[in-house]
């Protein structure tokens, strides 16, 4: 199958070092050419890829140091390209949101569209059913509850190469958060989390020029305590260190999260998530089996305290059998082939894998209420 994967080019494939879309892409191509498809990346020049690269931009737009930059004109310009050479693919494959679908209604209905961000904002409605005949991908069941009506062909959950990352048997001294200091990721709760379990937290976290007001003003006044340590960004390198040697990874957000691509990151190290209940969550981890889905703060300082009932070796199993990129990529090649065989037309919103809003009410005071003893057994 002749395949073409369209990057955003913020950053490179994979990135060197924060960067979600972009790392999913780089798993995806090696997965799919390792499973025998001829796949052509469009991305950075600096990229590294099994696939055919056909670089568009000399260096990622966020790593670029000129002041004047267009990331609108930088796409545009690669889907010039990718027009001029349409006919060379079976499969197009874009990751780009839907900056591309003015340009290729003509051959829609062999393009696959996954969607990597939060689909509550304003005008995407709008938008997306101004364009119905293209197939969507959600990366999470939740993801799509904004737009329920949208063309969604499948839901495929984020993959990563098993060999990226080393599984770690032994249970770390320290919690762990990894990702953006920002709001919505509530690194305040993680930091709230360490005080009152008395457990270090290391913090990897990179600073977007648009957080550097609410770090300095919310966090960086909580970082001065002998239990906190702040280590700033890390690329792909060394995570497998810092996840692997944790006793657990702190996923406190407060958004509608797509996916959560660092929660299995940490699975792939044997490292179990601490999660609180919103967006993906629910879909990704299995409670108290790869991690403690939670509702509070105190919630996540009692399950602190009974990491040692999980299976590390499970986790990493559990990672490789529903989170690997050769998952993810068979996942998708069964779509390309719908695709192909003139299937591209709306599946129902019928999450298999989340109960009813009821049930989680139930699950969630049944959690309250296992927890409440162990929190008179913790600190």
């Amino acid at each position: 199958m002749r395949i073409a994967q369209i990057s955003p080019l913020c950053e490179s494939v994979p990135p060197s070092l924060y960067g979600g879309t972009e790392r999913i892409v780089a798993h995806l191509c090696d997965a799919l050419v390792e499973l025998g498809h001829d796949v052509t990346l469009f991305a950075c020049a600096d990229s590294v890829t099994r696939a055919r690269l056909i670089p568009v931009r000399e260096r990622p737009i966020r790593l670029d140091p000129s002041p004047l930059k267009s990331e609108l004109a930088a796409h545009l310009s690669m889907l010039a390209e990718v027009r001029e050479r349409v006919e060379d693919f079976g499969i197009l494959h874009f990751h780009i949101d839907l900056l591309h679908m003015p340009w290729f209604t003509d051959v829609a209905q062999r393009s696959l569209t996954t969607l990597h961000g939060r689909l509550d904002m304003t005008d995407l409605a709008r938008a997306y059913r101004l364009w119905p005949h293209y197939p969507l991908v959600s990366i999470s069941d939740q993801q799509r509850k904004p737009v329920p009506f949208a063309n969604w062909l499948g839901t495929v959950h984020h993959g990563l190469s098993p060999k990226s990352y080393t599984f770690n048997p032994n249970q770390g001294g320290y919690l762990a958060f990894l990702g953006r200091l920002s709001p919505e990721k509530r690194p305040d709760r993680a930091i709230a989390i360490a005080k009152k379990s008395g457990i270090p937290l290391k913090i990897a976290a990179k600073i977007d020029a648009a957080d550097k007001e609410y770090f300095e003003a919310s966090i960086r006044p909580l970082l001065d305590h002998p239990l906190v340590e702040f280590i700033g960004e890390i690329g792909d390198h060394e995570k497998s260190d810092f996840l692997g040697n944790a006793a657990a990874l702190l996923f406190p957000i407060d958004w509608p999260e797509p996916f959560g691509l660092v929660m299995i990151e940490a699975m792939a190290c044997g490292t179990p998530v601490i999660a609180f209940r919103c967006g993906s969550v629910p879909e990704v981890v299995d409670d108290e089996v790869t991690g403690f889905i939670v509702e509070t703060v105190d919630d996540a300082v009692a399950a602190v305290d009974h990491l040692d009932i999980l299976d590390r070796r499970r986790i990493r199993a559990i990672f490789e059998r529903r989170f690997s990129a050769t998952a993810m990529a068979k996942n998708y090649v069964e779509l390309y082939h719908r695709l192909l065989q003139g299937d591209a037309g709306r599946t129902p919103y019928a999450p298999d894998r989340l109960e009813s809003e009821t049930q989680y009410t139930e699950l969630a005071r049944a959690r309250r209420h296992r927890l409440e003893p162990l929190r008179g057994m913790g600190t």
